[in-house]
């Protein structure tokens, strides 16, 4: 798709973004996330740098979607991983090379740092859609299960 524009988000587009995370998390898992809680959480990692980022897509200069990018240190490496999540497109805008611009900046981002061995992201299992995504994108599945203790 002609016209996509990816960007660092600002803080202007917290309440944006918390909207995405919110249709991402009731779309891929059923759960309805708490607005306020929501909010909250992009707010904090925005005002944390060393935390994070996200990402803005813009087509034709509407957004159109977003990504969240944290980081995890390899001692192994020597290197940072960049974790990807909160990965949304609306839905109306999917197919149409938003998510593959994203990853383009990323990778045009990671090359500039210098400092990234490279890019991890999770999925659930019942979300076949993007996993075609990522794979289409170069990436592959590890021998890797997660897990949880909540808090």
């Amino acid at each position: 798709m002609s016209g996509i524009k990816v960007r660092p988000a600002t803080a202007a587009e917290a309440g944006r973004i918390a909207d995405f995370n919110r249709a991402l998390a009731l779309e891929t898992e059923g759960v309805a996330l708490h607005e306020p809680t929501a909010m909250a959480g992009v707010v904090a990692l925005m005002g944390h740098p060393e935390r994070g980022f996200y990402l803005i897509a813009e087509a034709d200069g509407v957004p159109a979607g977003c990504l969240l990018v944290t980081y995890e240190w390899s001692d192994w490496r020597n290197k940072t991983f960049w974790w990807i999540s909160s990965h949304y497109v609306k839905p109306e805008m999917r197919g149409r090379g938003v998510y593959a611009a994203m990853d383009e900046a990323l990778q045009a981002l990671a090359a500039r740092d210098g400092n990234v061995c490279g890019f991890r992201t999770y999925v659930h299992k019942s979300f076949a859609s993007a996993q075609a995504v990522y794979r289409g994108l170069g990436m592959v599945e590890k021998d890797y299960v997660v897990f949880e203790d909540l808090r």
